[in-house]
């Protein structure tokens, strides 16, 4: 069995010992979470992600986070499933590249959500485990979040760059471990759209999902 170890000693600043963590998958999850509950940070990890589609990927990628936490004894916000409210806040943006408006809308909508949870329930931080993709634009992450939090009084978002000290290969690791459903898109209907251009452009077996718009 890999090394589970973590660093053991990971603090949310302000002396926080509880955060609402965003999630949008076990493996970019996983081993942030062992991290976190390995320092001794009490976490609840909020599931709020209605940019995938289709609903079965949706909800594959969903159960396995929950599993995972479970057996690491991590409590699941597990949100609305709400596309329509997604492709409406995306409206027009269909055509922007990977990192651009649309993600950033995206990071915005769902961060946002994360953030009243926090504000209703008493918790100073939240973070996401967005940034550890590198199919992701740090920055833009960690921009989207710092908005949605000045919004929220009390609220504070925590922009740890879980990629540095090992994180990204512990992702790895620990994906491998468990032997995680590694998703061939980022999840919403255009990068799955995009993903299949490139596919067919470099003469491959395109990813076979439901491409229609909404299936709510």
């Amino acid at each position: 069995m890999e090394n589970r170890k973590t660093s053991g000693d990971l603090r949310i600043p302000g002396g926080a010992r509880r955060l609402v963590l965003h999630c949008c998958c076990a493996p970019c999850a996983g081993g942030i979470l062992e991290t976190l509950t390995g320092s001794g940070v009490e976490v609840f990890l909020f599931f709020y992600n209605p940019n995938i589609h289709p609903r079965d990927e949706y909800l594959r990628r969903k159960e396995e986070m929950k599993a995972f936490a479970a057996r690491l004894g991590v409590v699941v916000v597990d949100a609305d499933y709400a596309p329509e409210a997604w492709f409406g806040a995306v409206d027009g943006l269909e055509d922007t590249p990977e990192r651009g408006e649309r993600c950033q809308t995206c990071f915005r909508m769902r961060l946002e959500a994360t953030a009243e949870y926090a504000e209703f329930h008493g918790f100073e931080v939240f973070a996401t485990t967005l940034g550890i993709s590198r199919w992701k634009d740090l920055e833009q992450v960690n921009a989207a979040g710092h908005a949605v939090a000045a919004r929220h009084a009390g609220v504070s978002f925590w922009p740890v760059n879980w990629r540095k000290q090992g994180g990204a290969q512990r992702m790895l690791e620990v994906t491998r471990r468990e032997g995680f459903y590694q998703q061939p898109y980022c999840g919403c209907v255009f990068s799955l759209r995009d993903a299949n251009r490139r596919r067919v452009e470099k003469g491959q077996e395109i990813i076979d999902r439901d491409i229609s718009e909404c299936d709510a």
